[in-house]
C-alpha cells in the first residue's frame, strides 16, 4: 500500500481523539539512525499562521536526542494497533531495536529524510520551528505539577510546522 499526499487543510481528523485515544509515534532521525516513541499528549492547530503540531517529550526519552538534532520529525497514527505502542512506549531504543521488535517498515521522506513507517494510516511530516522546555514556575495549578511531574522531569515542547500530510491509499 502506498501513501497519497493531502493538503493539510484536507485532513478530516479529530486530533483530540487521535492523540488521546489512538496515540501516535513521534519519530526523528534519518536513514543512518532514528528513534520513535509512543505519545498520547500533544496538540494540532494553527500557530503563527501555519498548520502546527506540538509534540511533548520528557527529557529522559531517547527520542529527544534526535528531535533536538534534526530539523524534521514525523507524527504517525496506526488506528487501534496498540502492540506498536506498547513496545515504543515502554522500551528504549537505547536498549532494543524497536523497528525489529514491532515489525515496522521504515520509510524516509524524499524531501526531508524524516522517518515514518509503512504501516501508518496517517503521517504528518513536520519542520521544527520552536522548542521550549516547560518551566516549573509557569504552572498555575500545583495539582498538575504534583500529579504529572513528581520528579520535575518537565516536557520539552517541539513545535512543528506541518509541511506534508500523507494518508494510506
Amino acid at each position: 500500500m502506498s501513501f497519497k499526499e493531502l493538503k493539510v487543510t484536507e485532513i478530516n481528523e479529530n486530533f483530540i481523539k487521535n492523540i488521546g485515544d489512538e496515540w501516535m509515534l513521534i519519530t526523528a532521525g534519518d536513514e543512518s539512525k532514528y528513534n520513535m516513541m509512543t505519545a498520547s499528549w500533544g496538540f494540532a492547530g494553527v500557530m503563527w499562521g501555519e498548520p502546527t503540531v506540538i509534540a511533548a517529550v520528557r527529557p529522559q526519552r531517547y527520542t529527544i536526542e534526535f528531535l533536538k538534532e534534526k530539523e524534521y520529525f514525523t507524527l504517525s497514527f496506526y488506528g487501534d494497533n496498540k502492540k506498536i505502542h506498547s513496545v515504543c512506549g515502554s522500551e528504549s531504543g537505547r536498549d532494543v531495536n524497536k523497528t525489529e521488535k514491532t515489525g515496522l517498515t521504515p520509510v524516509f521522506d524524499n524531501d526531508t529524510s524524516a522517518p515514518y513507517f509503512e504501516q501508518a494510516r496517517l503521517v504528518l511530516v513536520c519542520k521544527k520551528i520552536y522548542v521550549q522546555d516547560l518551566e516549573k514556575s509557569a504552572f498555575l495549578d500545583d495539582e498538575i505539577k504534583s500529579k504529572w511531574y513528581p520528579n520535575e522531569d518537565f516536557h520539552t515542547m517541539f513545535y512543528g510546522k506541518i509541511i506534508k500530510a500523507l494518508a494510506k491509499e
